[in-house]
């Protein structure tokens, strides 16, 4: 059984088991959170797609951990006019831990 969630703007497949790295929550390391934006679910019967989400359907799973990607060097440069930028950035994350799917 999977389901695909929305969250952070992006989506994810995801399974009973599974971890996954999503864009940072604001929640604390244990705590228990609920996904109700659900796309799609497959199940014994089939898939399930909603239109746009399904109907009565959740993911569960509890936040892991909070961090930092890696790092991701943007570099500007024009040639021949002596113009040169250099900014490094981290994006934050949530490694979320999924427990269910409820459809």
């Amino acid at each position: 059984m999977y389901a695909i969630i929305e969250t952070g703007g992006k989506q994810y497949k995801v399974q009973a088991g599974d971890a996954i790295f999503i864009e940072k929550l604001e929640a604390n390391a244990g705590d228990v959170v609920t996904f109700d934006r659900v796309l799609a679910v497959s199940n014994d019967n089939g898939l399930v797609a909603g239109s746009p989400l399904v109907a009565g359907a959740s993911v569960s799973g509890k936040v892991e951990k909070h961090g930092k990607g890696e790092k991701v060097i943007v570099f500007k440069y024009k040639p021949k006019k002596n113009y040169r930028r250099k900014q490094g950035h981290r994006q934050p994350y949530t490694k979320v831990i999924i427990d269910s799917i409820k459809a």
